[in-house]
């Protein structure tokens, strides 16, 4: 991790997704969270005060230390009790099928491998459960995807690998899930940047896992 990674992209992160349009999504996807919930990607813990009471514990995963350093700060506020794991989407340190609820906001853009991640999140959901969703990206606009897919490389560079060009609602689809609702919109701002998948999906499919963790893995 260099100097910008630690020390300027986190406050930068922090400040961005503070933003007031950004709340109303947080808000309608985190409350309707249940049971024993992750959220992938808790960054620097902007949710955790949104958790109502369905949420009977919540385990934030992050995969930098900088980012979860800000969320034990709001461990505090959180809905239900809050454990904080530094750990990569593409490896959950849980069992197989050993969550009700995953939470996944403005994250799916970011990771390296987000199939990979996918699968992982698939793997540790119960049957049943639900994977709860909002990404920003590929927008349906020819020309505006054109521009999204151009600046990709560039952008990625300086927002810590965010992707403007995934078609959320195919990788979601792709991994195993059944989309059984989803909105799309564009929020507030520059619609390279705007365009809203929201949503709910369950795993319905069989997916190979490779070097599954099953039950002899950390249970956080």
């Amino acid at each position: 991790m260099n100097f910008y990674e630690r020390w300027v992209l986190p406050p930068l992160l922090d400040l961005t997704m503070r933003q007031r349009q950004l709340e109303k999504y947080r808000r309608e996807l985190v409350s309707q969270a249940r049971g024993r919930v992750l959220e992938i990607g808790v960054g620097s813990g902007l949710n955790l005060p949104l958790y109502g009471g369905g949420a009977e514990s919540i385990i934030g995963l992050d995969r930098s230390e900088p980012l979860l350093a800000m969320a034990h700060r709001r461990t505090a506020e959180a809905g239900a009790p809050a454990d904080l794991v530094l750990a990569s989407a593409t490896s959950i340190p849980l069992p197989n099928a050993s969550v009700d609820t995953l939470v996944m906001t403005w994250t799916l853009c970011s990771i390296p491998d987000p199939l990979a991640a996918l699968r992982e999140m698939h793997r540790v959901l119960k049957p049943g459960g639900a994977l709860l969703f909002v990404e920003h990206g590929l927008s349906p606009e020819p020309a505006v995807g054109r521009w999204q897919r151009r600046l990709t490389p560039v952008w990625g560079h300086v927002s810590g690998g965010c992707h403007l060009d995934r078609k959320v609602d195919d990788l979601i689809r792709a991994a195993g899930f059944d989309i059984s609702e989803l909105r799309t919109e564009y929020a507030a701002g520059p619609r390279l940047m705007t365009y809203m998948y929201v949503g709910r999906a369950s795993p319905v499919a069989s997916v190979p896992y490779p070097g599954s963790r099953g039950d002899g893995a950390k249970a956080v």
